[in-house]
Formats: structure tokens, C-alpha cells, sequence
């Protein structure tokens, strides 16, 4: 049995009981959620070969190969950095879960329906009009990475989204910035578990072209006053000089004594969370 098989397999057995969520962390800003009866893959960022002059750029392996990604009931994506919409294995992922539905912001529906070959299967998402998959409402957020950037006619073009099912809600932020309104638009949505960028931004990284993000800082307090639960760092790791130790977040709440807990996920390990309220 292959690696990725048996990734696939801890999806497919994984028991999620009824007000709870089953999370994979894949690196990066991707994410298997298990909620509500459905499989949900979050920008999945497969390709295990990306590489750049200077050699292979990833520094975490993929869980699978794309086209071992066969159990999504629905794809969620965000915005159109390669780390997120992955042109070289969002078709054959794609293919793998052919009867997946499949999300994108308005803005990209037909750059995501080419690299799939189906603009009729890629359903545009606008933030504030809420999404029924059936069982989990979806309701996209704007992101700022590092600005919010907003078509004139389609809307935002960077997204977070916040699902809720079976009486748990779960933010998965995308990558932002904090901006003016987001604590607003998070805080009436009683979010639980909050998957939040921690990777930060300065002046050299955004000189060379790297945009940026929160920073752990930023993240912890946006987690307590959106008043979740439970924070998770993500977006580090993954690029060497564009990440941050996440233990970084955990000692910030720490020391500064903020009501939010704060789990640090294992690569690609499976874990359950039941909010605690």
C-alpha cells in the first residue's frame, strides 16, 4: 500500500461523530475536513515536484499524488497563488473525485474551470451569499493578501470560508492580513476552530515578491476576538524563508495569558475536534 493510499484510507475509516470535525493538515494553507457527512479538500496543494532555478521549492511532501485524491465530495479554493489553486495537480485531482463539487472565487471560475477542463462544474463563490453543500453552510469571507482585491463586476478575488454543520463552525481563513471589518464579519458566526495564516509579511519579503500574511501575533488575537475556541496555525513550513516556528503562536498566547487554546497539527495525522461549548 502506497503512501497516498493509505492517506486516502485514513479518510475514507475515520469516524467523525455529530457536532464534530475530522481535520488533515497537508501543508501549507491545505486542509481534509471531514464535517458533516462530506469530505471538503481545502487548496490542495499536491504537486511533489514544483521546483524553481535554484531547486525543488517545497519543503513538505504532498500526502498523495493527485490522482490518488478520490474522496472529495467538494473542493474549496481560495485564491490563485500555486500553493493554493495548483495548476499542475488541481485537474488530476479534479478527475479522481469526479462528482466533486467544486468552488472558486467568482472571479476565477474560468481559470479554475480550464485547468479542469469543465467551466460548468466550477461554481462561483461570492463572499456574503451563503453556499449549501447539503448538511454544511458556507459562507466566504473577503481575504486580504496583502490588500483586498475586488472585481468590479465578480467581487473579491482572495476568500476565506467559514463552514457550518451539526452544530460546528470552522473558519479557514485563506491567506490574510487583518484588515478593517473582518473581526465584525467573523464575530456574529459563533466560529469554534479557526485555521489561521501565521507566516507574516516585511519589507524584503514583499521587495522580492512574496505576499504576505498575519503573522502569530496577529493570528492569536484575531482567533480571540472572533472568540474561537481553538486556533490553528498554519501556512508555515512549507517554503524555506517564508515560514515561522509555530511554537511561536503558542508561547504569544501563553505569555500573554489569551483565552484561546492552540493546537499545532501533525503533517497529514488525523484528529477529531469537538467544540468544547
Amino acid at each position: 500500500m502506497s503512501a497516498g493510499t493509505s492517506f486516502i484510507e485514513s479518510v475514507n475509516v475515520l469516524t467523525v461523530p455529530k457536532g464534530a470535525v475530522g481535520v488533515w493538515w497537508i501543508g501549507q494553507g491545505s486542509l481534509v475536513l471531514k464535517l458533516g457527512g462530506k469530505v471538503i479538500w481545502l487548496d490542495p496543494y499536491l504537486d511533489p515536484e514544483e521546483d524553481r532555478p535554484a531547486g525543488k521549492r517545497r519543503l513538505m511532501p504532498p500526502p498523495c499524488a493527485p490522482e490518488e485524491a478520490t474522496s472529495a465530495d467538494v473542493i474549496l479554493l481560495t485564491h490563485d497563488h500555486r500553493d493554493h489553486i495548483d495548476p499542475a495537480s488541481l485537474p488530476q485531482v479534479a478527475a479522481a473525485s469526479p462528482e466533486a463539487r467544486v468552488y472558486a472565487p467568482a472571479p476565477l471560475r474560468y481559470r479554475v474551470g480550464e485547468l479542469i477542463g469543465n467551466v460548468e462544474r466550477v461554481e462561483p463563490a461570492t463572499a456574503g451569499d451563503a453556499i449549501d453543500l447539503g448538511g454544511i453552510d458556507v459562507i466566504p469571507v473577503p481575504a486580504a493578501h496583502e490588500d483586498l482585491d475586488e472585481h468590479p463586476q465578480y467581487g473579491h478575488k482572495f476568500l476565506g470560508y467559514v463552514l457550518k454543520a451539526e452544530g460546528v463552525t470552522v473558519y479557514c481563513a485563506g491567506d490574510t492580513i487583518p484588515y478593517e471589518g473582518l473581526i465584525e464579519t467573523l464575530s456574529p458566526l459563533d466560529v469554534d476552530l479557526a485555521f489561521l495564516p501565521i507566516n507574516g509579511r516585511d519589507f524584503f519579503r514583499t521587495r522580492s515578491g512574496t505576499i504576505g500574511n498575519m503573522d502569530y501575533r496577529e493570528a492569536a488575537e484575531t482567533a480571540v476576538m472572533i472568540g474561537a475556541d481553538t486556533f490553528v496555525p498554519v501556512h508555515w513550513g512549507m517554503f524555506a524563508g517564508n515560514t515561522v516556528p509555530p511554537g511561536y503562536a503558542a508561547t504569544y498566547v501563553a505569555e500573554k495569558g489569551l483565552d484561546v487554546h492552540v493546537h499545532v497539527p501533525a503533517l497529514h495525522r488525523p484528529w477529531v475536534y469537538m467544540p468544547a461549548r
